[in-house]
């Protein structure tokens, strides 16, 4: 079973204040970095580029390799040890989706679902980007969302937390998508008498705002695990004692070289962020390469990923 840390009522109260203060942001077109600096996406020109880019795949004939490599998921089991997990949670198993981008793709909720179906898990966490586009009509994606989320129903629940592609309006439609969001909030987590904590803050990438800060300053729990969209605020939950963060964000590059390298990593916080295992003091990390693709459905050298995590004392 899990429960969250905040009453209803508190919980409502500030999901108002968050969802005012984010659509500011996303009606402006603003986007909001942890150094506080403001400024105007680019992201419509980064668009413009790509489809020259697609053209020149066409025209080279890559880019069916690539939509099909892009098609291809593949799934990535991890064992983690950890002295401090309580007893009751030893063997607990942790799906981990991250940037979906479910509409980039026709038919690609049956994809995923096709490789989720035999996995067996106790808690599913999803970390942001669930649509194609960073803004207009999201209403297309709740359906797909919703009968993938048949299938990542867990005992411990399912989490999800908001991308730099979702919008602050998706938190109004957590029983159309099947999604429980956690924003700037947590829940614990409770097996046999013994609990965890899993903090999910909102997209620190283009939505940063002192919330998120405050909401990874948890204390009193012998394992917590942060969920975030990026790998930003890995420091911060590192000095807050937690065990585990689990990311995305940066689809691996999705396009790289031979030796792995990206030609485009949308991450400056260091190359060990971009994608796998990694850790900050006595926290380990993880940067899920993206079950989805951005920008254009095609891949190289870097595959598409669904995580499990057995977590083990």
């Amino acid at each position: 079973m899990y429960q969250f840390l905040d009453s209803p009522a508190v919980r409502k109260d500030r999901r108002l204040i968050w969802a005012v203060n984010r659509s500011v942001m996303e009606n402006m077109g603003l986007s909001l970095k942890k150094s506080g600096r403001k400024s105007k996406s680019h992201w419509n020109l980064f668009v413009v580029l790509l489809k020259f880019f697609a053209l020149l795949l066409k025209i080279t004939g890559y880019y069916k390799k690539g939509y099909g490599n892009a098609k291809t998921i593949s799934v990535n089991e991890i064992t983690l040890k950890y002295p401090n997990l309580p007893a009751a949670f030893n063997g607990f198993r942790i799906l981990h989706l991250s940037d979906l981008h479910i509409d980039s793709i026709p038919g690609f909720a049956a994809l995923i679902i096709d490789k989720v179906i035999t996995l067996k898990f106790d808690c599913c966490l999803l970390t942001g980007d669930y649509r194609r586009d960073i803004n207009g009509s999201f209403n297309h994606i709740l359906k797909p969302l919703h009968i993938l989320s048949k299938y990542i129903r867990a005992p411990f629940g399912t989490f999800a937390v908001l991308g730099n592609h979702d919008t602050y309006l998706m938190a109004r439609y957590e029983h159309e998508s099947g999604l429980e969001l956690l924003v700037n909030e947590s829940v614990e987590i409770i097996k046999n008498g013994e609990k965890i904590l899993i903090s999910g803050t909102d997209d620190p990438f283009n939505f940063y705002t002192e919330d998120a800060l405050l909401s990874l300053e948890t204390k009193g729990y012998d394992f917590k695990i942060a969920m975030v969209h990026t790998p930003e605020l890995a420091k911060v939950a590192s000095k807050n004692k937690y065990d585990l963060y689990l990311c995305g964000h940066t689809h691996g590059g999705q396009i790289c070289l031979k030796e792995g390298a990206p030609l485009i990593s949308h991450q400056f916080e260091g190359k060990q962020f971009n994608h796998g295992l990694w850790n900050i003091g006595k926290m380990t990390g993880y940067t899920s390469k993206g079950a989805g693709v951005s920008g254009m459905p095609v891949r190289f050298n870097c595959a598409a990923e669904i995580t499990l995590f057995t977590l083990v004392n």
